[in-house]
């Protein structure tokens, strides 16, 4: 068994469209590479800062992520039991990680990152941060109504101004 603990610099593209380890970010490993019978089997936890962008606000998103890591390079001229399973291999007495640690890391970070659990966003109509301005409202008609509210205005004022209910005169009756 051998102790690796090494700081890396991230690779390119290591994340999502919203949120992921900047290029070129330290990323601090601490694994444990034990020598099996199919194998080199790397354990440990990886550490890396993470940056992105609020999918509700568009703030920016920045936390640490701590992820386990379990993986095991096969030696090259082992026997091949199923061959659906994806199992990554030694090669040449070396072990590429980087696309067991992208495997871990990448889903690992949230699909939707947010700035706080409790972001109440942007506005729809203007884009102003409703965190920034609580009490944020527009008055906006629902456009459903639109064609009534053009009816409304060809009546006139006389008719809305008409009295309604009881002591509405009955046009109905006859005189």
């Amino acid at each position: 068994m051998r102790v690796v603990q090494r700081a890396v610099h991230a690779p390119a593209e290591l994340g999502t469209e919203f949120v992921g380890v900047p290029e070129g970010a330290d990323i601090e490993l601490d694994l444990r590479l034990e020598a099996v019978m199919e194998g080199v089997l790397v354990s440990g936890s990886v550490h890396a800062p993470v940056l992105g962008e609020c999918v509700r606000c568009l703030g920016e998103v920045s936390f640490d992520l701590d992820v386990e890591l379990t993986e095991l390079f096969a030696y090259p001229d082992r026997v091949v039991e199923d061959e659906d399973d994806e199992v990554r291999e030694l090669q040449d007495e070396l072990i590429d990680l980087e696309p067991a640690l992208r495997d871990a890391v990448v889903l690992a970070l949230p699909f939707q990152p947010v700035c706080r659990e409790d972001c109440a966003g942007l506005c729809s109509e203007c884009g102003v941060r409703l965190d920034d301005h609580p009490g944020h409202v527009h008055d906006v008609a629902d456009p459903r109504w639109a064609a009534l509210e053009g009816l409304l205005a060809e009546s006139g004022p006389a008719t809305q101004n008409a009295p309604s209910g009881p002591e509405a005169p009955d046009e109905t009756k006859e005189s």
